[in-house]
Parts: C-alpha cells; structure tokens; sequence
C-alpha cells in the first residue's frame, strides 16, 4: 500500500510521460516485429521439409492417397 502512495504521489513532467510513451512504442514495435518473424518462420513449408523430410514426404503420400480413394467412389 505505501507503495501506491508513493507512486501516486510522485508526479511526473509530461517530457518524462512522453519519454516513457514513446519507449514504450518501441517495446511494442520490436514485438510484433520478433512475432512475424516467428510466424513466418514457423508457417514456412520450405522449413519444414528442410527438418522432416521424411514426415514430409509420408505426409504428401498420405493426402495424396486419400484425394486418389475420394476421386474413385
């Protein structure tokens, strides 16, 4: 509780709120940039087959059967 009132208490200029705004932007904007690259990482096919080929290569096999039996009936 003491430090709430301290915190409250303590008042800032608006050049240290605009700092403090402006940081935190940049906090922000280094974020969703590490995020796309995370995701775009993640959903990249090519890096995929790079590290399970073999998974890759069943799993092509296995759609491929199942689209060959629904064209059949």
């Amino acid at each position: 509780m003491a430090a709430d009132k301290n915190a409250r208490s303590t008042t800032r200029t608006p050049e240290e709120i605009r700092a403090e705004i402006e940081r935190t932007r940049a906090e922000l904007s280094h974020s969703v940039s590490a995020l796309r690259e995370e995701v775009a990482w993640r959903t990249d096919w090519r890096e995929w087959v790079m590290r399970r080929p073999l998974a890759c290569v069943g799993a092509a096999f296995f759609i491929g059967f199942v689209i060959g039996n629904s064209q059949r009936r």
